[in-house]
């Protein structure tokens, strides 16, 4: 609810007053104070995102192995999931997806996420956990171009290896079409998120892009990404820059 001071409109009993011309400008005057509050909720978890990528990969005996993350076509980072029950219940987060630019080196624009649901293992007394997960192949991208699936039903995933050089290579993980790391108390490790379901988040899409557009519509459009997304695509540039390089 707009507070008095800002939006002029009601009377001490709460009844409309009559409209004047001032008044009506006063009002949509308030429009942008609300939508430059939710834009800076919005910049300020791409900011996270940021971060939280930067934090992991500058560890090097505890990051993402290099060459998974070469190989990888998109990345999907998740700062800050809420935990809402003890030990094993629902779970919920907002974050984003970037995929490879089609046109050429780099990543392309941020789309928005939400992940609810799944176990994530025993977490006691952890309020917040953050995510990182790689998506391998096509048949992940295809996923992503859903208006949502379960991680472990309709894509297969495994928990990802921890350390800058490992090589992996076992079954398990060069079929899998989705890799998934967490991190909580300062600990990076891989990380089962079967059971978990994956959605677009059409509301942040709308706060980054004035438009509600889908994942796929931005994955795949070349969409100018929002100014608060340039720290966060500048670090996926310095670590991994293109495929394969």
């Amino acid at each position: 609810m707009f507070r008095r001071r800002e939006c002029a409109g009601y009377d001490k009993g709460m009844r409309w007053l009559t409209i004047t011309p001032t008044m009506a400008l006063a009002a949509l005057a308030c429009v942008p104070i609300v939508a430059n509050q939710e834009k800076s909720k919005t910049d300020e978890r791409l900011d996270d995102a940021a971060s939280l990528f930067s934090e992991v990969m500058t560890t090097p005996d505890k990051a993402i192995p290099q060459d998974l993350l070469n190989k990888s076509q998109c990345i999907i980072l998740v700062p800050s999931l809420k935990q809402a029950a003890f030990v094993v219940g629902a779970k919920y987060g907002r974050g984003f997806v970037m995929c490879r630019a089609a046109g050429g080196p780099g990543w392309g624009p941020p789309a928005a996420v939400r992940i609810e649901g799944g176990s994530f293992g025993l977490q006691i007394g952890v309020a917040a956990t953050d995510v990182i997960l790689l998506v391998m192949n096509e048949r992940g991208m295809k996923r992503l171009e859903t208006s949502k699936f379960t991680i472990g039903v309709q894509a297969t995933a495994a928990a990802g290896p921890v350390g800058r050089n490992v090589t992996a290579q076992t079954d398990a993980l060069m079929t899998a079409e989705i890799l998934s790391w967490s991190r909580s108390r300062g600990i990076f490790a891989g990380v089962s998120l079967d059971g978990a379901t994956m959605r677009n988040d059409i509301d942040e899409n709308q706060a980054m892009y004035g438009q509600r557009w889908s994942l796929k519509q931005i994955l795949g459009s070349g969409a100018k990404p929002p100014a608060a997304a340039g720290r966060v695509m500048e670090e996926l540039n310095k670590y991994s820059s293109r495929k394969g390089g």
